[in-house]
């Protein structure tokens, strides 16, 4: 009797990285297209909108490499601190070790015999990944990496910041804001379902999220720079 290979694709080693895309591009996309929105509404130059846009994405990316840098390190810190200690106490108290990883295992439905002697093969084969993994919840696909997530964000929030950039570029001053505006959400509801297809998600509610969002940032931002704009004249 042939055997079928039962293949299981599972998306949770994308997380670290996608969060970090995600929230880079959409940043970068929101944040420049506020700007240019709220900069062309107090009257300023063609000119003046692109150079303000450049400067906020050199700015924003900087920013989002060095937040997530910082924000993940000390996920990190944590995490390794976390190990040191499950080390310490698997060195010197091994016994009571194993006993909370067997108390771990009934607590997850297996009997007392069954959950010690899963708790004694694992203990022999990786204490100390038994513990992480299990105790700590720490995994290697879910561990922090700094580096690539601040990488991963700056990256996507200069293609982010690009695109408000390029219609800048490309469209004249009198339909600007319409123009930067209309082609920020549909970006944004691209990402959006983009993200929720990598993902595995719904792909309306999370295009109809960002999109929400997005307009909510666009709007206000223009509403600061047209109010400021009236006030200087």
């Amino acid at each position: 009797m042939a055997f079928m290979r039962h293949i299981e694709r599972h998306r949770t080693h994308r997380i670290g990285w996608l969060r970090a895309a995600v929230l880079g591009a959409n940043d970068g996309i929101v944040s420049t297209a506020s700007l240019v929105l709220g900069v062309a509404a107090a009257g300023a130059s063609k000119q003046s909108i692109l150079i303000a846009g450049v400067a906020g994405l050199v700015a924003g990316a900087m920013s989002m490499a060095a937040g997530e840098y910082v924000s993940v390190s000390s996920q990190s810190d944590t995490e390794n601190a976390d190990l040191d200690r499950e080390r310490k106490e698997l060195a010197t108290d091994p016994e009571h070790e194993l006993d909370e990883l067997t108390n771990i295992y009934i607590g997850r439905g297996l009997d007392k015999k069954l959950a010690a002697q899963v708790a004694t093969q694992l203990t022999e084969h990786d204490a100390l990944g038994a513990h992480a993994r299990d105790e700590l919840g720490i995994s290697e696909l879910l561990t922090a990496k700094p580096v690539q997530a601040a990488l991963a964000s700056a990256a996507t929030f200069s293609v982010g910041a690009l695109l408000p950039l390029l219609i800048v570029l490309l469209v004249p001053g009198s339909a600007l804001m319409w123009a930067v505006s209309g082609s920020s959400l549909l970006f944004l509801a691209l990402l959006g379902s983009l993200s929720a297809n990598v993902g595995g998600a719904s792909v309306i509610v999370a295009a109809a999220r960002v999109t929400f969002w997005g307009a909510l940032a666009m709007a206000l931002t223009a509403g600061v720079g047209a109010l400021f704009g009236v006030a200087t004249v």
